[in-house]
């Protein structure tokens, strides 16, 4: 049953107080217009809940603007949504957009760097590959009103790899939560590096001076001699800072691993909870600067040095051919 404005409804409850269920919630198809993004598809999706996301099928399946109760959750970058025409592999941060999940992956991910010969650029292409076989699912299970969408997403090249991303972005009428279910597999005949790093990108007002982060996630390791500065104060955000270096911190995920970000001054705290027998690693991006003022929660197959790196330490994560490997993330508000 459907939790609304504090009373639980049936189906056919809330059938006879609406002609129409998208009064109270649905899926809208859109397509941005104007400048970079133009002509990139998107899926407005809104429960009911105060819970509102935009789906992005021709940005890998990933999820831009956020917002819960009318207030802003996810960070946007000053890029803003970018159509993956204007994609240049090597400058990644040129269409950056953030939003609430930016999927970095799948053959390689985190640092730029040259592996066995083969420049790689940051993160990999697949948030700028379009989706295909997209559905959008919206119907009553019982007395749940499920909405539901889907999609493929390829990262293939000739005498290369052939893997194959399928992603469910789901959540119920009334619920708090965003539900993904990845499905990545590999067709081709080798086995394949598979790095995936989900960035979920938190902004303002959900990020303030009064934001805290709490998490179960252990053996917090700064990356570098600037997030060794922040050490102690990882888990606290500032104001903006003129000229902040970004600080990125590693941590130890186990099973039931969560992180939660708190503003008490909002009320309002948002959760990712993931299995880390899926995703071992959970990195913490905290860049307190102007503009670029932002905390990602990233949950990871790899930490983020670059897959020259993995390589080197023997460490690479691989995909056996014809193999498939799930991941599932939780996001609760």
């Amino acid at each position: 049953m459907a939790q609304l404005y504090g009373t639980q409804f049936s189906k056919s409850d809330l059938l006879k107080r609406v002609g129409d269920i998208s009064q109270i919630a649905g899926a809208t198809r859109f397509e941005y217009t104007e400048g970079k993004a133009k002509g990139t598809a998107a899926i407005e999706i809104k429960n009911g809940s105060g819970l509102r996301f935009v789906v992005l099928p021709d940005r890998g399946m990933d999820i831009g603007y956020t917002e819960c109760n009318g207030i802003a959750v996810s960070y946007i970058s000053k890029t803003g949504v970018v159509n993956p025409a204007h994609y240049d592999e090597t400058d990644f941060l040129r269409s950056f957009t953030g939003g609430l999940l930016t999927t970095c992956g799948l053959t390689y991910m985190g640092a730029a760097c040259v592996d066995e010969g083969v420049p790689l650029g940051a993160h990999g292409r697949i948030a700028n590959t379009p989706a295909f076989d997209v559905c959008l699912r919206q119907e009553w299970v019982e007395d749940d009103y499920l909405i539901e969408v889907s999609g493929k997403v390829r990262e293939s090249t000739v005498f290369g790899e052939d893997l194959v991303l399928t992603r469910t972005i789901s959540t119920k009428l009334g619920e708090n939560a965003i539900r993904i279910h990845d499905e990545i597999e590999n067709r081709g005949f080798v086995h394949t590096p598979l790095m995936v790093l989900y960035h979920l990108n938190f902004g303002f007002p959900l990020v303030s001076e009064s934001t805290i982060l709490e998490t179960n996630a252990i053996n917090c390791r700064p990356r570098d001699d600037d997030a060794a500065e922040g050490v102690g104060r990882e888990c606290i955000c500032s104001a903006p800072i003129h000229g902040f270096r970004e600080q990125v911190f590693y941590r130890d995920a186990f099973k039931h691993t969560y992180a939660r970000l708190s503003t008490l001054s909002l009320g309002l705290s948002v959760g990712v909870h993931f299995d880390g027998s899926e995703l071992p690693y959970l990195v913490e991006w905290k860049q307190m600067g102007e503009q670029e003022y932002v905390m990602g929660l990233e949950p990871a197959t790899y930490p983020p040095d670059g897959r020259a790196k993995a390589r080197e330490r023997g460490e690479l994560p691989l995909l056996p051919p014809q193999k498939t490997k799930t991941h599932d993330l939780l996001i609760t508000f």
